[in-house]
């Protein structure tokens, strides 16, 4: 943490992959179940699409108690030699590797219903509900205490999506192309056992990228433990009063709608509507190329124009893209995926800035009640997250349900048609949604986290 003369090293290159490294074993976990887990249960296991997806939206309601419950340990817990947050990345990397691998147990598929079904919800609650939330939601504050300089933050949030793209890469380009095969009508089919083999080398690289962001990563902003009394009451009347907060929160609820809903929908719209497996893969890997090559600027970009600015620029781009291909209903899957690219730019361009965003706010409450609470309202934040998360996989499970997709009727020319029509229409809306409530609901534009920033500067060194 400090160098041979004892004083904090400086913030650079060594933090940023750090932060990066930590993005990388959430999204281990986080993507696998946002991309697989829908599919896998339907169609290895035997579940069906709508219970699956409202299994997921039914385990936010234990997330509201979860989330904010680790936010006020995290914001009560001492402070150590390694700072505050750091610590529970180390304690809890373990138990979320091994939560998730659960989920994939392809050697029950051939036991009763119920038990299936009672598997899922027992798996999905250890992992998202408690040991995801005890590494994310510290992982998440931890970037307000490396550095507070705004565009320290940004640039860690931009670091942070590289790892989450470098996952992307992983989970999205290379593991279709070994848990898929062939079956004998010349269908792509998820294999199970290949799926839990995944899921397992994916548990096992979170643990090592949990503890690179462990030990490359320095907090140098001393935040203090929060000893006043927890009032639920008083909580709830802070957050509703909080502007910023409520802002980002449905940005990130309509956004994880777009993004994640077309994550769900790719492990269908590729073997199901255009036969193309591998094209899924390409697809992935453009997208890691579109974010790698926007992260060498974006946060420049950002810098000069802001970072709400940027994000409604982005939205535009994003939705025009999906509406475009719903109109033109294409069988190309070439030209599905060029328009993909274009979509994927323009959701970039938010999602690389999304994590400054939320330091911001957490800014914006210290300057506006004098308390800094970075657990509480990360956990806040993270709750949205799962619930656009849950509200994602929920609608895609139940529009394929209302679609007729089965096992059986997986290949039928009406369903497939409606396969494609979803992957259109719900990112497009989620996109429309994200650009209104950044234009309506989020306050904090360029000029006022400067404002913010300047003045927690000259607070912390009147405090020092």
């Amino acid at each position: 943490m400090n160098d041979t003369n004892g004083k904090v090293k400086p913030f650079g290159i060594k933090d940023k992959l750090g932060y990066m490294f930590g993005d990388f074993g959430n999204d281990f976990t986080f993507l696998l179940s946002a991309m697989f887990l829908l599919k896998f249960y339907t169609d290895v296991m035997g579940v069906s699409a709508a219970l699956v997806g409202l299994m997921m939206m039914a385990a936010r309601f234990v997330d509201a108690v979860t989330d904010v419950t680790m936010g006020q340990i995290v914001d009560r817990s001492r402070p150590g030699k390694k700072g505050k947050f750091a610590p529970w990345i180390r304690r809890m990397c373990g138990p979320v590797a091994v939560a998730s691998f659960l989920m994939y147990a392809t050697y029950f598929k051939g036991m009763p219903m119920g038990f299936k079904i009672f598997w899922m919800f027992f798996t999905y609650l250890l992992w998202g509900s408690v040991c995801y939330t005890g590494v994310n939601i510290p992982y998440g504050s931890m970037a307000s205490a490396i550095s507070d300089n705004p565009t320290d933050r940004t640039s860690l949030s931009n670091w942070r999506t590289i790892g989450a793209t470098l996952a992307q890469t992983a989970i999205g380009v290379i593991l279709p192309l070994v848990v898929y095969y062939t079956d004998a009508a010349g269908n792509s089919v998820l294999s199970g056992e290949k799926m839990m083999i995944g899921a397992l080398i994916c548990s096992i690289g979170a643990v090592i990228c949990y503890m690179l962001c462990y030990h490359m990563t320095t907090e140098r902003v001393k935040v203090e433990q929060n000893t006043q009394k927890f009032s639920f009451k008083e909580l709830i009347k802070q957050l509703v009063h909080n502007k910023s907060l409520i802002g980002i929160i449905v940005c990130a609820l309509v956004f994880l709608l777009a993004q994640l809903s077309l994550s769900n929908m790719n492990a269908y719209v590729y073997p199901n509507y255009f036969g193309n497996i591998k094209a899924m893969s390409i697809a992935s890997l453009a997208g890691t190329v579109v974010i790698l090559t926007l992260s060498t600027f974006i946060v420049k970009l950002a810098s000069k124009i802001g970072k709400k600015e940027l994000s409604m620029i982005g939205c535009f781009i994003s939705a025009a893209s999906f509406i475009l291909l719903f109109i033109i209903h294409t069988h190309n899957v070439w030209v599905w995926v060029g328009l993909i690219i274009v979509a994927t730019i323009g959701t970039s361009m938010f999602n690389m800035v999304i994590w400054a965003m939320i330091t911001d706010v957490i800014d914006e409450s210290e300057v506006q009640t004098g308390v800094r609470q970075d657990g509480t309202i990360y956990s806040v934040y993270s709750f949205a997250r799962k619930l656009g998360q849950a509200c994602s996989s929920g609608l895609s499970g139940v529009l394929l349900s209302i679609i007729g997709y089965t096992s059986a009727t997986a290949f039928d020319t009406k369903i497939v048609d409606g396969i494609y029509n979803i992957t259109c229409l719900v990112p497009a809306g989620g996109m429309i949604l994200l650009l209104l409530a950044l234009w309506f609901l989020y306050p904090l534009n360029k000029k006022r986290v400067e404002e913010n920033a300047e003045k927690l500067r000259i607070k912390r060194n009147e405090n020092a």
